[in-house]
């Protein structure tokens, strides 16, 4: 389904390249979205999604996180980047590509799973229309799924604490873990995910304040048979944005007529018409 544009190279704040793709419609776009990826997700994954938003009248941007995807170069070695890196700086210089291009119509941010975490440190987020997010929900780890939690268990305990120090990048492609990430990335991450209140509580009251300064309604697009979040952790991690307007929606595979959505499911094009059309281009309109 994908017809996929040209890359782009869009420059953050800091001067880090961005690899990121603009989809177009082919009439004045009634609105634009920011696609965030997930946890060691790139952007192609995202590509068919972006492309039927652009059937359907809106402009849309995805993009690779630094140190990741095709916005990656060379070692992860000694490469400096943090989580707050790619919410406040990767994610504002998609945001501004975007706006730049299709200015003056609504903006959307749909982040999937950790590009729903980050909604509260984009520092533009007083611009957004909504956010919807997709499999979004807290990676405190002993509110995972009971068959996760000693995977994630050994993960956070053992493998990481091992091999960050020995490769100073995390080598999850050699691992079959989550993929390639820098270090600072995974070293944060594993800090979230061990603390009852995720981020808020692994940061501090900086960070609990951000979430609450978000104010732009929220809708949460959760699964049933997600098998990396909970309704628990869905609930957790919503329950931080205090002062956003939350619709919560969480749905089974049977009432789509499908056998499995999963964690990763919502964004294969086998649910255009079911999903896409009717849970998620309602909220957009």
């Amino acid at each position: 389904m994908s017809r996929q544009p040209p890359p782009e190279t869009l420059v953050a704040a800091d001067g880090q390249p961005i690899a990121a793709r603009l989809f177009a419609p082919d009439r004045p776009p009634r609105g634009a979205v920011i696609i965030a990826p997930a946890m060691g997700v790139g952007q192609d994954y995202y590509a068919d999604f972006a492309h039927w938003l652009a059937l359907h009248g809106y402009a849309a941007v995805t993009f690779d996180y630094r140190g990741m995807g095709h916005s990656r170069r060379g070692s992860l070695r000694g490469f400096q980047a943090d989580i707050f890196d790619w919410a406040r700086l990767d994610c504002s210089a998609a945001a501004d590509a975007l706006t730049q291009r299709f200015p003056d119509v609504p903006l959307t941010w749909i982040g999937h799973s950790l590009g729903g975490q980050i909604l509260a440190f984009f520092p533009q987020h007083v611009r957004l229309a909504k956010a919807i997010t997709v499999g979004t929900g807290s990676g405190y780890w002993r509110e995972n799924v009971w068959t996760l939690r000693s995977y994630v268990w050994w993960l956070w305990y053992f493998v990481v604490p091992v091999v960050l120090p020995l490769f100073d990048y995390f080598p999850g492609r050699r691992l079959k873990k989550v993929g390639d990430l820098p270090r600072g990335v995974m070293a944060q991450w594993r800090r979230w995910c061990l603390h009852r209140d995720y981020a808020v509580g692994a940061e501090g009251e900086a960070v609990r304040r951000q979430y609450a300064a978000v104010t732009t309604p929220i809708v949460s697009l959760a699964f049933t048979d997600d098998e990396f979040m909970s309704a628990r952790n869905t609930a957790s991690l919503h329950g931080f944005y205090t002062n956003a307007p939350r619709t919560m929606k969480r749905i089974a595979p049977q009432d789509v007529g499908a056998r499995r959505i999963g964690h990763f499911g919502f964004f294969r094009q086998r649910f255009a018409e079911t999903l896409w059309l009717r849970h998620l281009l309602p909220e957009l309109a």
